[in-house]
């Protein structure tokens, strides 16, 4: 019964800012691991960033001082901030969730960067 839904993908131009959000139902939320991964067509799915349940964060070089990742645990919902976004950007973005040893994963959002 545990689903992860992402929202929030969509066009946007280089230069240009996103925020990803992902709502996690069930109970387990406080407790998890919460990341955001991402999959170009052709290539493999890649950390993008991470974020433990006591908010240390992860992010891939590519990335860092570039997107921010976040929780609120009331809402349970997780974010991507995404800043002065760049073409390679352009990927599906999923939402991982990590608890006593097992993955959970959501259906994945667009995000294009294109001008």
């Amino acid at each position: 019964q545990v689903q992860l839904v992402e929202s929030g993908g969509g066009l946007v131009q280089p230069g240009g800012s996103l925020r990803l959000s992902c709502a996690a139902s069930g109970s387990f939320f406080r407790t998890s691991a919460m990341g955001w991964y991402r999959q170009a067509p052709g290539k493999q799915r890649e950390l993008v960033a991470t974020i433990s349940s006591d908010l240390i964060t992860n992010y891939a070089d590519s990335v860092k001082g570039r997107f921010t990742i976040s929780r609120d645990n009331a809402k349970k919902t997780v974010y991507l901030q995404m800043n002065n976004v760049v073409p390679e950007d352009t990927a599906v973005y999923y939402c991982n969730a990590y608890r006593w040893a097992h993955n959970y994963w959501g259906q994945g959002t667009q995000v294009t960067v294109s001008s």
